[in-house]
Parts: structure tokens; sequence; C-alpha cells
């Protein structure tokens, strides 16, 4: 009986197991597929969405040359460099410090503050965008891409400084204590002390903030028309539209390869902090 048993129990974890692997091998494949297929294009000598093929017959380099010599990806490229650099400077900045105040102080509205931030996580930012259009006009700030920051900026702080005040309250504050007892200050406590045990969860907060202008598409198609101003997403959105008689495809995907170059870096230098990153702001308590 005990011999049918663990026969049982054997053929059960070997059919578990094989089922885990089987779903894995198609989510790799649903994931890979698209990836591959447009690398594939990129290198594909035919401007042809229909005739291109994972593995070209004859690969050539050419349309990344184009993309560079025949469009303004370069600036494109810029415009978001600068937009996702400098966004998530400021995002950091000011998230990591807001949620340090309302982690390791006390203060009169502290609890109406907090309720605030996190209610305005319930609203879709495309809800504002009419409002946006109207405060960049009257501030004449159309057309800037600095202005395209402090939205950025602006909205990530609701979502952002929920996480980092749960992963900052499960730091002790004895450790603030001691070190304003050596006379510290409460600016060299956030940088000496806060900041650098929080590693993970500013590793995590910098990479989204990075992500967010890097691929969006929304806000510069409507708050910018310079076209010396353009991002990536405009800018590739629009050679490869079809209605206007642009649609270079295989030129199209070797821009979307090199989009992904930047990312892909931050990830593979934030990756050791992002899983537990991700973790660190679940304690969400007063």
């Amino acid at each position: 009986m005990n011999t049918k048993q663990n026969t049982l129990a054997v053929a059960k974890t070997i059919l578990t197991r094989a089922l885990i692997y089987i779903a894995l091998i198609i989510v790799a494949i649903i994931v890979l597929y698209p990836l591959l297929w447009v690398i594939g294009s990129s290198f594909n000598p035919i401007n042809s969405l229909g005739r291109t093929s994972i593995i070209p017959q004859s690969s050539t380099l050419k349309n990344y040359v184009r993309l560079i010599q025949e469009t303004d990806y370069i600036k494109w490229y810029l415009n978001t460099g600068y937009l996702a650099v400098v966004t998530m400077f400021f995002s950091v900045l000011l998230n990591t410090l807001t949620a340090f105040v309302f982690a390791r102080f006390n203060f009169k509205g502290k609890r109406a503050g907090l309720l605030s931030v996190m209610i305005l996580q319930t609203f879709p930012g495309i809800m504002g965008l009419t409002a946006l259009y109207m405060i960049a006009l009257s501030f004449g700030m159309l057309n800037n891409l600095n202005m395209l920051v402090i939205i950025y900026v602006g909205g990530s702080i609701p979502f952002n400084v929920w996480l980092v005040k749960g992963n900052l309250q499960n730091l002790p504050k004895s450790i603030d204590e001691a070190a304003y007892m050596d006379g510290a200050t409460k600016l060299q406590v956030f940088t000496r002390i806060i900041l650098p045990l929080s590693k993970p969860i500013i590793s995590f907060i910098a990479l989204t903030s990075f992500m967010a202008p890097w691929m969006d598409y929304m806000l510069p198609r409507f708050l910018i028309n310079n076209m010396e101003l353009r991002t990536l997403a405009v800018g590739l959105y629009e050679m490869s539209d079809p209605l206007n008689n642009t649609s270079d495809f295989t030129a199209f995907c070797a821009g979307t390869i090199l989009i992904a170059v930047p990312i892909t870096l931050l990830y593979m230098i934030c990756q050791k902090f992002l899983i537990f990153g991700l973790a660190a702001g679940a304690n969400k308590g007063e």
C-alpha cells in the first residue's frame, strides 16, 4: 500500500512539474516571439511589414543607418533622455524626502495628508489632460520639456510616497534618535543614514521614474507640437503612420531595439535591488 502511495506521489510530482514547465515554455514563446520578430525585422533589407521574418535571408544594418541619417532619431533620443534622467532625479529626491517626513515625524495634518495622497492614486492621469493643457498654456509652458518633467514628477508622488513610506517604517527609529543624540541634523540623518539603508526601494523608484517618460506617448503628443522637441514615442509613431504615407516598418523596428538599450542596462544594474524593493513598501501601516 505504501509503495503504491509513493508511486502515485512521485507520478503526481512529475506531472505537476511537467505542467509547470509546459506553461513556462508557452509563456516564454508568447513573450519572446514578438521580440525576436522585431529584432529580425530590424536587420531585414526589405522595407515591408508583410515580408519581414525572424531570420532575414540577408541581414543588413542599413535600417539603423537610415534611421540615424534620414530622421531626427538622435534628437528624439536626446529629448527623451533629458526627460527620463531629470524626472528620475527629482522623483527620487522629492518622493524620498516626502516619505521620510511622513514616516519619521508626527505633525498636525499628517493623517489628512496621507489620505489625500492615497485618494489621488485612484484617479487615472488621462482625466487631467485638458486641465494640464490649460495650465501649460496659462504659464506659457507649451512645447516645453520642463513642463513634462513637472507633470511626471508630480504624478509619481501619490503612489511612490506610500511605497517609500512603508519601507522607511521598517527601519527602527532608534537609529535616528542615536544620530540626533550625537548632534546630527535631520538633513544629515536623511542623507547619511536613511538613503544608504533605502537603496532597494530607491532603485525601484529610480527605474520606474525613468521608464515613465521614456515610454510615454500621450503627454508629449498632447503638450509638444514643436518638431525639435519630439520624443521617441511620438517620433517613431509618426514615422510608422500609414495614414501619412510614412510607414517605414523596418527602420521603426530598429528604433524600438535602440529604445530598449537604456532600460535593459538599468535593469541589469538595479536587478539585485528590484525584487526586495517591490516588497519593501508592502507595509503601509501608519
